[in-house]
């Protein structure tokens, strides 16, 4: 995978199983929150989480327990991600509720909104469910030193 299209973050290997590790990052997001363009996810998470985040990553090259690595993630997997789980969701309920307000008022607009979320909550599923396999989506380790 080409490491020009992919985020870094620095973590540290906490425990290894089948060929997979579970890092503990060292710091919340991409690290590039005041820079132009940066999302500002670490001072959101900071805030709301006080323990460090464990994940479990692909250990591709064999990083051991205590090594500090890089663990890549695609570009733009996180944007994603964080659309399909946040947006979709909210932007069907408004959509299903401004549906069902001319239909049945203001019973027709909370239907509408719980349908808009049933129907998103689906296709996350579904959409899930396709790329749980595919390698090129899933975060990896791409160095480590000891």
């Amino acid at each position: 995978m080409n490491t020009e299209q992919q985020s870094t973050v620095r973590a540290i290997v906490r425990e290894l199983r089948d060929g997979v590790a579970l890092v503990e990052v060292e710091q919340g997001g991409c690290g590039r929150c005041h820079e132009k363009g940066g999302c500002g996810g670490q001072q959101l998470t900071q805030m709301f989480c006080s323990t460090p985040k464990q994940y479990r990553v692909a250990n591709d090259i064999g990083a051991q327990i205590g090594d500090h690595v890089t663990v890549a993630v695609p570009a733009g997997s996180i944007r994603k991600s964080a659309n399909l789980a946040y947006i979709l969701p909210l932007t069907a309920a408004i959509a299903g509720a401004a549906l069902g307000m001319p239909l049945g008022g203001d019973a027709g607009a909370m239907i509408g909104a719980v349908a808009g979320l049933l129907l998103s909550f689906l296709f996350i599923r579904h959409q899930a469910a396709r790329r749980v396999d595919d390698p090129a989506l899933h975060p990896h380790i791409v160095s480590h030193s000891s």
